[in-house]
């Protein structure tokens, strides 16, 4: 599992680039809030933590509270209903 960190392109006018920038912080503020509620971890850790791109084993994903559970078989999707 890849945790990306948010990116842009970043090219234009300087205008373009503050909007740009202006746009990633956004983003990256509403994804924090979103995987905070969603992990229990606090913004302030989130923002440590996918301040690089972080890739996960599936069960480094479900320790981290991004996953629920891994399905290992197809069996077990099917009696999961997933």
């Amino acid at each position: 599992m890849l945790l990306h960190q948010p990116s842009a392109g970043g090219q234009g006018t300087v205008s373009d680039l503050a909007l740009q920038a202006d746009e990633l912080l956004r983003v990256r503020a509403q994804v924090e809030e979103v995987l905070s509620q969603h992990t229990g971890r606090s913004v302030a850790q989130l923002r440590l933590d996918t301040d690089r791109d972080a890739v996960m084993t599936a069960q480094q994903a479900v320790d981290f509270g991004i996953v629920d559970h891994v399905v290992e078989r197809a069996v077990e999707a099917r009696l999961d209903g997933a």
